[in-house]
């Protein structure tokens, strides 16, 4: 069967949407029918003439919808639009990542829509003139069991049309099975598309995973040999303690081995009260963090401060600057002031001393 979808049923057109459908309930909300974007495909039944909307999510169709002359798809914002589907009984929805996404998904909407309304005249056309020769007997590429007796006038002319009527119902029947096996291989090979998506991601993730366990299988081995080699060293050792034998080289032994043992014990209760400490620290890290964020605060309302203080600083200086100005122009003012008043004051003298000199006379 899949050989065969593939001959009867191909792409024209794909896109990746989020895919709703109404709820049958309210016929008001809408209900995700898929967690994250998915593929949305306009497939071509070349021998029904007929186009399909086809969407995979995992395992199973969320979407199945033949297109018919009837149907409308409806832009109900700048990158959501909807279609309602009669025979699935549901309306579906889709939302795309673009506004551009959205028009060219309209756009192939409308062109399937009128291709189907054509092939749908056209096939209505050729269901006129053949409607005569399938009333008469069965096609002949079926198999024996669907095809039809021979037409006896046993009983006359209603035996006739009752074996003609029941020839065309066997056949319709066989149809619709036939159209159904058909639609079964779609969603098959849809589903095995999608499995196959699985299935690469999966290997790439084992890949991964594989190179990764090759680079620790390498250092483990790197590990062995050092271990390996450390050993052989001190069976090597062992053996010339044992080869000279005597008491004395096995307790010395025994003493540095003890030595050793106390220095590890030591190096390991420095280390513990390393991981105390350092825990402890990190029960502290929250409060240090919080008086850290405190501080950058209180830090930042200083600096706000010292530069209002050094903008007021800027202006009394110029008040100041400007006050010296004045004060130095007023002081050039009064001198001038005095030296005009020194003037006056000696003409003065001098008159006086003139009407003395008159009124002596």
């Amino acid at each position: 069967m899949y050989p065969l979808h593939r001959e009867r049923e191909q792409p024209i057109f794909s896109t990746r949407a989020h895919v709703f459908q109404i709820d049958p309930a309210t016929k008001r909300n809408w209900i995700p029918a898929s967690k994250h974007a998915v593929t949305v495909s306009f497939f071509y039944d070349a021998n029904r003439h007929a186009y399909r909307i086809i969407s995979v999510g995992g395992t199973k169709a969320i979407i199945n919808s033949t297109v018919s002359a009837n149907m409308t798809f409806t832009k109900t914002s700048q990158k959501f639009g909807q279609w309602a589907d009669s025979r699935a009984n549901t309306v579906y929805g889709l939302g795309f990542a673009t506004e551009q996404q959205l028009h060219q998904f309209a756009e192939r909407f409308k062109e399937v829509k009128e291709a189907a309304r054509l092939a749908r005249e056209k096939s209505q056309d050729k269901m006129e003139l053949s409607a005569a020769a399938l009333s008469i007997a069965a096609p002949q590429d079926l198999s024996d069991e669907l095809q039809s007796p021979p037409v006896m006038c046993v009983n006359g002319p209603e035996d006739k049309l009752f074996r003609s009527q029941s020839a065309d119902i066997t056949l319709s029947s066989e149809k619709e099975r036939i159209k159904k096996m058909l639609s079964e291989g779609s969603i098959c090979e849809m589903n095995l598309e999608s499995e196959l998506f699985t299935l690469q991601d999966s290997n790439a993730k084992l890949v991964a995973a594989l190179h990764e366990a090759n680079a620790n299988v390498e250092q483990w081995k790197k590990q062995l040999v050092a271990y390996q080699e450390e050993t052989d060293r001190l069976r090597d050792q062992v053996a010339d303690l044992e080869a000279h034998g005597g008491q004395g080289p096995s307790d010395m032994l025994k003493d540095e081995l003890t030595q050793s043992l106390e220095e590890l014990e030591n190096l390991l209760r420095a280390k513990d009260e390393e991981i105390r400490i350092l825990q402890s620290k990190k029960s502290n890290f929250h409060e240090l963090e919080r008086e850290r964020e405190e501080a950058i605060h209180r830090l930042q309302e200083l600096e706000m401060r010292n530069v209002e203080l050094e903008r007021r600083v800027q202006n009394s200086e110029q008040t100041l600057a400007s006050a010296l100005e004045d004060r130095e122009r007023a002081e050039n003012e009064v001198q001038r002031v005095v030296q005009i008043l020194d003037v006056k004051i000696f003409d003065l003298n001098d008159l006086r001393q003139s009407l003395v000199k008159l009124i002596s006379k």
